[in-house]
């Protein structure tokens, strides 16, 4: 039995429910509860109603398949086929496991039964009427029914459903009305202003416009603007929620010369309409191709023309079955109510849940944080217990036991924050130690950021304490009290702050302070990241390098901090200055970590061995693999290009598989290096042949233009990305450029997949000292969200090479492109049956151009969570995530939510450069 309210597995992006379109069982009973769906049965048929047939003998003979539509006091035969299709026994499973832990969904499920058995007598006897239909070959019927045309109102909305009718939208549409209409000279709407004020955004204005011509030929208005009455009759009719009226409304539209008929090049015009309504250029250079193709669909008499039931007929049809976007909605609905906050009352209780989810979530980083801490206190409470039981006390009181011990604590954490961006030692942890179970390495640059603000708090006890407290009392002590003071501060007393200052102490005191503030604040978000609106001279201050450049002031700052360490007011014994015992060791590791780093990377330069450049200014290099460069996926590396800088080197993911013979990087032109980069390597290319895919490419063999730029690199460096391997299900999350470690890992598990059958048919057995037997995972959901259209270029064809290989569906490939409206948008409505088209006649999806089929919009993560929940019960995910910080909460929080209140874990990982 299958429940299909909705058609095809539609999902609504606020609902908590989910369907599906695709799963048949067979079951013979009473089929559904009164609800309005359609629900598929298989009956045994009477010997002689049976088709039989010489060369088949199998079970099914004698059944048929009846899809239903069941209304709450209706029953209508949908269709009747033969039941050619066995139970799915993964939804059986699923179906058992999840009614086992919850009984009442049994009780529930049994009601259902009993509850349709009525209905069934009802048309028992038209059954045998059509069993006839199953002795020849059948064919789609597409109805008027609700269930039928539920889909296809949904992908027919011109107004969102905030705006709609049912939101009470026309006082905010007459409120719009009344504020452009006073902008015009006649107090008309004019035909430019239509989408505004209906609540279309400015890049829709041309299918606004369209759609406004099409509603005056309706309403026979000539003219180029509307009074308020006719505008009300406009919006009564689009924010009408019948299906006739919206398919008419669309017809009207598409017709633009009125005559009842739309003619192949009015199909044209629509969807380069549609096309540039959803910033989909390479569909709308393409409009004449997809119009012919769609007119062969639907004229396959080749009148010229097709009239508005062929287009009611593309509709209604239901959507691609291949595509699974659910459970069965009882199913969702379990998960749904044990997925709703428990409202505790208690505080206690509430707080005490908190905690405890918070301790659950972030353990390893809370003993790290509770570590440093004890150890900074304790530092902190050491020194300042010295200096209360010294001579200095008597003159400069607690304030001189603040600054030592401010100090202290400064001269550890300037030693531990070098430690975070070894990042070769980090790696070697991570890979050959067991220290990752307990450490959070992933946190390393959050932890180099956590102990730079404890250095600055370090500053303002130690030199704050100095300046305001400590000097101070010193310069106004009487002879008696400064007497102890001599051996450290001279015969004679200090009279001003000056004499302070001009000594070693308080020269590279200050010195450093005014290098820390300024490395401190180009490494702020805003600075960094060019966040902030400066004048065009004070640009330079800004971005990637100046953060680069001023880090590299931490060369002076540590000089100046072992000569401030030795020349000390209070301490004059050798052993007792500290400061060069913390730093050495530290120091020492981060030297040997640049020099491994400049040797390796100037041993052997890497060999170009092709370059392209593709939309959305990306340019991919692949160059050749050093001897011993071995990495896994997910890791990154450093390029360097000497052409555009010889100092500075950026991170980048690595794209290729640890199984490839090369090296590759896809590098998103952000910043002044990365656009230098692309310059340069633009200019020994040439625009791609015929076959190939970007913009501009160019081989190794093909260098007319000139000689490649030379390349060093320097890495494999440990992410987060590379334990996938120890998950058996994996949820792959990427945002524009923030795919490429991800496309490293979707290839690998391939490559792994491959290695593991070939093994098995050569007959060798996996040893568990091999180094395969880490491999895990046996699942893979990958989400690429991106903006543009020219994005899916970038790896084209690594996701046709996955779709090709993957014969067991290892890996779930999921493309979202959100300039494209969702789902139920008039405006995505006509991509929408040209891709179901495309893709069902080619196998090639118009928006991205590859075999996976793109979604529209963005993701509901939510759902996305529950459906590989309901997938994969008591099992272990790895969600990684690589992309703008904005997603990363949400996608955390649900990672935390699902966790917490179903059997299934999800453990979240983010990348961070």
């Amino acid at each position: 039995m299958r429940s299909e309210e909705g058609r095809g597995g539609y999902i609504e992006n606020n609902s908590d429910t989910e369907s599906i379109g695709s799963d048949k069982s067979a079951f013979s009973g009473p089929l559904a509860n009164k609800r309005a769906s359609k629900k598929s049965a298989r009956f045994n048929l009477p010997p002689e109603a049976a088709v039989t047939s010489s060369s088949n003998n199998n079970d099914d003979g004698g059944y048929v398949e009846i899809t239903l539509d069941i209304r709450d006091d209706s029953v209508a035969v949908h269709s009747v086929q033969g039941a050619l299709h066995h139970e799915d026994p993964e939804l059986s499973l699923l179906t058992k496991k999840t009614l086992e832990i919850n009984n009442k969904s049994s009780s529930f499920r049994s009601s259902l039964f009993r509850n349709t058995s009525s209905h069934i007598k009802q048309v028992s006897q038209e059954l045998k009427r059509f069993a006839s239909l199953t002795r020849r070959p059948s064919s789609r019927r597409f109805d008027r029914t609700k269930s039928a045309a539920a889909h296809a109102l949904k992908g027919l909305k011109f107004i969102t459903t905030k705006t709609g009718a049912a939101g009470n939208g026309w006082p905010a549409v007459e409120k719009r009305y009344n504020e452009l209409a006073i902008t015009t000279s006649d107090g008309l709407l004019h035909c430019s202003m239509f989408g505004e004020c209906i609540g279309m955004n400015k890049e829709s204005k041309e299918f606004a416009g369209e759609l406004f011509r099409g509603l005056c030929r309706k309403h026979n208005i000539s003219g180029d603007s509307i009074n308020k009455a006719q505008l009300k009759e406009f919006w009564d009719q689009i924010s009408d929620e019948s299906f006739d009226s919206r398919l008419q409304t669309f017809f009207d539209m598409v017709d633009t010369d009125a005559d009842g008929r739309i003619t192949e090049e009015e199909v044209k015009e629509i969807i380069s309409l549609s096309a540039s309504a959803n910033k989909l250029s390479n569909i709308q250079k393409q409009a004449e191709e997809y119009a012919a193709m769609i007119m062969e669909e639907l004229d396959p008499d080749n009148a010229g023309y097709i009239m508005i039931h062929n287009l009611e007929t593309l509709l209604l049809q239901a959507p691609n079955q291949s595509v699974r976007v659910g459970d069965s909605r009882i199913l969702s609905q379990m998960l749904s109510q044990k997925l709703k906050p428990t409202q505790e009352n208690n505080p206690l209780r509430k707080c005490y849940q908190k905690i405890k989810y918070f301790l659950m979530d972030n353990w390893q980083r809370v003993w790290i944080m509770l570590l440093w801490l004890g150890i900074v206190g304790g530092l902190f409470a050491y020194k300042f217990v010295q200096y209360r039981n010294k001579a200095a006390y008597d003159v400069m009181g607690y304030c001189v036991c603040i600054a030592k011990g401010g100090a202290e604590t400064l001269k550890f954490n300037m030693a531990l924050i070098l430690l975070p961006v070894c990042r070769n030692t980090i790696t070697w942890l991570r890979n050959k130690t067991k220290l990752g179970l307990v450490v959070p390495f992933d946190d390393n640059l959050n932890f180099h950021k956590v102990i730079a603000v404890g250095i600055g708090i370090g500053v303002i006890l130690h030199g704050g304490a100095h300046l305001t407290c400590d000097f101070p009392r010193l310069l106004h002590a009487t002879e008696e009290e400064y007497e102890p003071m001599k051996p450290y501060f001279g015969d004679e007393q200090p009279d001003n702050y000056w004499w302070f200052v001009k000594g070693v102490e308080g020269v590279t005191g200050i010195i450093m302070v005014v290098l820390m503030v300024i490395a401190f604040t180009l490494a702020t978000p805003w600075f960094r990241r060019n966040k902030l609106n400066l004048p065009k001279p004070l640009k330079r201050l800004t971005g990637f390098n100046a953060f680069w450049y001023s880090h590299h002031l931490f060369i002076i700052v540590y000089t100046l901090l072992i000569v401030h360490g030795i020349k000390l007011y209070l301490t004059k014994k050798w052993y007792q200055k500290t400061t060069w015992m913390y730093l050495a060791v530290p120091m020492v590791l981060y030297a040997c970590e640049r020099l491994t780093r400049a040797l390796r990377s100037s041993i052997e330069p890497v060999k170009i061995l092709k370059v392209a450049v593709y939309p959305g200014n990306v340019l991919a290099l692949h160059m050749s693999k050093p001897q011993g460069f071995k990495y896994k996926s997910g890791q990154y590396m450093f390029v360097n290009c000497a052409a555009v800088s010889p100092f500075e080197w950026h991170p980048f993911s690595i794209t290729s598989s640890p199984g490839d013979d090369y090296l590759s990087v896809h590098i998103r032109t952000l910043g002044d290096w990365t656009r230098q980069l692309k310059t340069v390597f633009s200019e020994v290319c040439q625009p791609a042949p015929a076959g190939k895919s970007g913009l501009l490419r160019a081989e190794r063999e093909n260098t007319s233009l000139g000689r490649f730029p030379k390349i060093l690199i320097d890495g494999p460096y440990g992410a987060p990305a590379q334990d996938y391997k120890k998950y058996d299900v994996v949820l792959l999350v990427g945002l524009g450029i923030g795919a490429t470690p991800m496309i490293s890992i979707v290839k690998d598990i391939i490559n792994n997949m491959k290695s593991e059958d070939n093994n098995l048919e050569s007959g060798l057995t996996v040893n568990n000292n091999n180094k395969n037997s880490s491999f895990n995972t046996r699942k893979a959901y990958f989400y690429w969200v991106t903006r543009e259209q020219g994005s899916f270029e970038w790896f084209k064809g690594i996701m046709n090479e996955v779709a090709e290989m993957d014969e067991k569906r290892v890996i779930e490939l999921h493309n979202y492109c959100t300039s494209v409206y969702e789902e139920g948008d008039a405006r995505s409505a006509l991509i929408a049956m040209l891709q179901s088209l495309h893709h069902a006649k080619n196998g090639v999806d118009v928006v991205s151009g590859t075999r996976v089929k793109s979604h529209f919009a963005k993701p509901n993560w939510r759902q996305v969570y529950k459906r590989i929940a309901l997938h994969h019960p008591d099992s272990r995910i790895g969600v990684f995530y690589c992309g703008a910080p904005a997603l990363t909460k949400e996608l955390r929080q649900l990672a935390s939510d699902f966790s917490h209140k179903t059997s299934t874990k999800f453990e979240f990982h983010k990348e961070n450069f």
